[in-house]
């Protein structure tokens, strides 16, 4: 079997599943920047997995990244990844993809291929056009505590999701009419869904998806992937590479591949959902500051903000401004709802228009925090403390994203989402990533 395929940034990983002592409903967590506001999803998640061997020993939730001993938290995980290898929790099989199917709650499930990526074809920086490319634009500050949690791991688990642009289904859906050997089944906790796998490993097979994935290149340079979630997870994990290299690692060090599910943007069950922004000022009366402030950022844009006392007329304007042209971004605080206007925006995206006032606002002020959303009940929940404004953000057309990426480069951060909270990947696949 060709293990390597480095036109196209393909390895073929040798993956580490629980075994039979680690029961697969507490073995599976969320991805670990979910839920970043409601440190009560982590508490039920953690009364749910108890002693259970679970994923979520081996990550560190966002939610917690304000613990007074990251050091040790970070030890520890190291520790029960070792403790995991070492008592057979995780058990080995032979160099395959896996072939999965998630269950969501939408029409129809969603299909992807967990295989992994050469890092060498993926750089997060400004300006670089490599073969996997970011879809949005990285946080520096991010960065510093995802690498520390990888840098001195044995082994990794994925949350990231990368998506090809595959129109004619060449890639991933071939394999749903093949039969391969079941490596799980069953129910996510936390209202997850189902998630069912099989395990690909025959070489003609692989050959045939390395085939199909040769076709999807485009543009010069070319792109074939775009990380559609867990892009600061994957350039954490470059950086751990970059790392390495510099201490002399072998050209095949497991570290120079990262873990991720392929996903078809032209999958039936992929929708893309907006991300919300809640910012807090710390202070009702400065809440009316931040509408003034916008109206003075975009005041030659034709700039109009309308408040709308009643709620299901807010709703009803919301819908009727999707249609329309200019950008519009409803918003609400604990005093009342409307939407802002901007009919001739500078920027083609929402959250280009907001953030251009936004990041403005939050560097003059440091004792305002902005937290990103899932889910128009979650961030409506959040609004009715003083001194919060929650910004409901339209979606973005999920046929769009290879051209815009193509001719603007990544998004602002947190622009869309592959669907809700809920639907993010769950931890389940292991792959060594140290000798």
């Amino acid at each position: 079997m060709q293990r390597h395929h480095p036109e196209l940034a393909l390895h073929v990983p040798t993956l580490l599943l629980p075994g039979k002592n680690a029961p697969l409903p507490t073995w599976a967590v969320i991805a670990c920047d979910q839920h970043t506001s409601s440190p009560a999803y982590w508490d039920e998640t953690a009364r749910l997995v108890g002693d259970a061997p679970s994923t979520l020993r081996l990550v560190l939730p966002e939610a917690a990244l304000g613990a007074a001993d990251r050091p040790a938290a970070i030890a520890a995980i190291n520790a029960r990844m070792a403790d995991y290898l070492r008592d057979g929790t995780l058990v080995e099989h032979g160099p395959g993809f896996v072939r999965v199917e998630r269950e969501t709650g939408r029409a129809a499930p969603r299909r992807g291929l967990v295989v992994a990526l050469d890092l060498e074809a993926f750089d997060h920086r400004p300006g670089t056009r490599t073969l996997i490319r970011s879809t949005e634009g990285t946080d520096p500050g991010r960065l510093p505590a995802r690498v520390a949690v990888r840098r001195d791991a044995p082994l990794e688990t994925p949350h990231v999701l990368v998506l090809i642009d595959d129109p004619a289904h060449t890639v991933i859906d071939p394999l749903f009419a093949l039969e391969h050997p079941s490596a799980y089944d069953f129910t996510l906790m936390q209202d997850g869904g189902r998630v069912r796998g099989w395990h690909v490993d025959d070489p003609a097979v692989i050959a045939n998806v390395a085939a199909a994935l040769s076709a999807l290149r485009q543009g010069d340079p070319p792109v074939l992937y775009a990380v559609g979630d867990g892009n600061h997870s994957l350039a954490a994990a470059r950086v751990v590479w970059e790392e390495r290299k510099a201490a002399g690692a072998a050209a095949d060090h497991p570290a120079r591949y990262a873990l991720a599910e392929l996903v078809n943007l032209h999958d039936a069950g992929v929708a893309f959902a907006p991300i919300h922004r809640l910012l807090d000022v710390r202070g009702d009366a400065q809440v009316a500051t931040i509408f003034d402030g916008l109206a003075k950022r975009f005041e030659r844009d034709r700039f109009v903000r309308r408040a709308i006392a009643d709620a299901e007329q807010w709703r009803r304007m919301r819908r009727v401004a999707a249609g329309e042209p200019g950008v519009h971004i409803a918003y609400r605080t604990a005093r009342g709802q409307g939407v802002i206007t901007i009919a001739q925006p500078p920027f083609p995206l929402a959250t280009s228009c907001l953030h251009a006032f936004l990041d403005a606002y939050l560097a003059a002020h440091p004792l305002a925090a902005l937290d990103y959303i899932h889910g128009d009940d979650a961030l409506t929940a959040l609004t009715g403390r003083a001194g919060r404004i929650g910004f409901y953000m339209p979606g973005m057309d999920k046929g769009a994203l290879f051209e815009t990426v193509l001719r603007d480069g990544p998004t602002p951060r947190k622009t869309f989402s592959l669907g809700e909270a809920h639907e993010k990947r769950y931890y389940l696949e292991c792959r060594r990533i140290r000798p």
